[in-house]
């Protein structure tokens, strides 16, 4: 009798040793698995906030143009000049990092910034900067000239002509401007566009 009692003894122990080494399993497998859904929702959260942000200051973070002129030769614009300034609650704003789509009456052109305003390039000068950051607008203060040369570009514009401009920022905002030619230019060196 005492050999059965040993004998059942010794098989209930192997079955808790058992028993143990799956709890144990089942415990690490359910680390592991809770591990892996918080690194997962840390990233998920990470890359959330960084679509957020990213959308916000494509939103916030445009320029706005408070002017534009074209100049005038021979009856036909050969230079547009926008006054442009930073919207509000926008970040620092560079140009020299910006883009403008040219969509002409006869081409469309992609420019960047660059020293001389030609087929491929636009100019930003100073108008009003008080702290000499040019090409960034920094201030709500801060007024800079972008200046485009379609004689280059594709040919100058004639009488009731227009021209659209999409201005991009680095944050990828866009502001989007319409040249309008007026129908008359004769006697005029100058005009609002």
């Amino acid at each position: 009798m005492k050999e059965k009692i040993k004998e059942r003894l010794t098989d209930r122990g192997q079955v808790g040793i058992g028993t143990l080494i799956v709890f144990i399993a089942m415990v690490l497998v359910a680390a592991i698995a809770a591990g892996v859904l918080i690194n997962t929702a840390g990233f998920l959260q990470t890359k959330s906030e960084q679509t957020g942000q990213e959308s916000s200051a494509q939103v916030s973070n445009r320029v706005q143009v408070v002017s534009a002129f074209g100049s005038v030769a021979n009856e036909q614009v050969t230079d547009i000049s926008l006054t442009v300034m930073r919207g509000s609650g926008s970040d620092d704003i560079n140009l020299s990092a910006a883009t403008i789509e040219w969509i002409g009456p006869e081409k469309a052109q992609t420019l960047v910034y660059g020293d001389s305003a030609n087929d491929t390039q636009f100019t930003v000068n100073t108008i009003k900067d008080p702290d000499g950051s040019k090409p960034v607008l920094n201030t709500q203060d801060d007024r800079l000239e972008i200046k485009m040369t379609p004689k280059q570009i594709s040919s100058p514009l004639g009488e009731g002509e227009e021209v659209k401009l999409k201005l991009t920022t680095q944050y990828g905002a866009v502001t989007l401007y319409r040249a309008n030619v007026p129908q008359s230019l004769s006697q005029e060196s100058a005009v609002t566009v």
